[in-house]
């Protein structure tokens, strides 16, 4: 009888204990999606689906929460597309809680090669789909997120002068191209060499983003004419000294200002050599994103090495 009261009894405890683990973690309510780290993985698994949104994007009855009222929208970059580039950080945000979106822009739909089209129309599309992510999820504000094009020139446009403004709180670029690029001064020896314009010519056609994202194009300086940034936005950049896209890596800062932060990922973690790909995986720079999101509860940066386009060595 006294064994059997026992067995009861630790019957009854474990029980107990199994429910408050299960309320203490109820796996419905915290969502756990894959989380890609290295670049060369991501693309391959992302490259030829661009149709399909990456782990943890484009749910539209997410409704954002007190602690990130603001939903998230992930602007990939030039020849990039919405899976092959952001299977690191949509899923790595939406287990962190927020409410995520992620397109395709600046190309005809379907193709795996994005980003190539005029900066100008790109904004008019990046416009439209804020304003379904904002009518979706009833926030008033959306937080941008961005690489290469998608996080410099391309979203500064749109809060510049198609309103985007009064519908952004936070803009943070990853390897940005806020001050145009080099191409590691392929541009300027085709300039010297009087090879630019007949390249651009032919370029333009194919990828009027690349000429427009040129050191010295008409839409760079256009665009940054009486200053680089709007009110009442707060402003990120995270750059890398390897980026090998935007040269010098230094065009990707925008002038300092209580509105601006500039963070280099190596000032940091200087075993951190990742380059204009890879950042957008590296976890020591989406951990700065974490932060920039929400600087009210920063999260310890995790140094470590990090190789070029495949990510962390361990």
């Amino acid at each position: 009888m006294r064994l059997t009261r026992a067995r009861a009894l630790a019957v009854a405890a474990l029980t107990a204990l199994g429910l408050l683990t299960a309320g203490a973690q109820p796996a419905a309510a915290t969502p756990s999606h894959p989380v890609e780290y290295g670049f060369a993985a991501g693309f391959v698994r992302g490259f030829a689906d661009p149709g399909t949104a990456p782990p943890g994007a484009n749910d539209w009855s997410c409704r954002p929460g007190t602690a990130h009222p603001n939903p998230v929208v992930l602007v990939h970059g030039t020849l990039e597309n919405m899976n092959d580039y952001w299977r690191g950080a949509a899923p790595l945000l939406a287990n962190a809680g927020y409410c995520v979106y992620t397109f395709n822009y600046g190309a005809a739909a379907g193709s795996p090669v994005q980003g190539t089209g005029p900066m100008a129309d790109s904004a008019r599309q990046l416009s439209a789909f804020v304003d379904r992510v904002l009518a979706a999820t009833g926030a008033p504000e959306a937080d941008l997120v961005g690489h290469s094009q998608g996080g410099g020139l391309l979203p500064r446009y749109y809060l510049k002068n198609l309103g985007g403004a009064a519908k952004v709180g936070k803009l943070v670029g990853i390897a940005p191209n806020n001050h145009g690029t080099t191409l590691s001064g392929i541009t300027e020896l085709g300039r010297t060499l009087h090879l630019l314009e007949p390249a651009n010519e032919l370029l333009d056609s194919t990828c009027a983003a690349c000429v427009e994202q040129e050191v010295g194009s008409r839409f760079l300086a256009e665009l940054n004419e009486g200053g680089m940034t709007v009110p009442g936005v707060q402003y990120t950049v995270i750059a890398t000294r390897y980026d090998e896209v935007v040269t010098p890596y230094a065009n990707a800062f925008l002038p300092a200002g209580p509105h601006v932060t500039n963070i280099t990922v190596q000032d940091r973690c200087a075993l951190d050599a990742t380059d204009h790909l890879e950042i957008g995986y590296d976890p020591v720079a989406l951990t700065h994103v974490l932060n920039a999101l929400d600087p009210a509860h920063p999260r310890g940066i995790p140094c470590q090495v990090v190789l070029p386009l495949f990510g962390p060595l361990l």
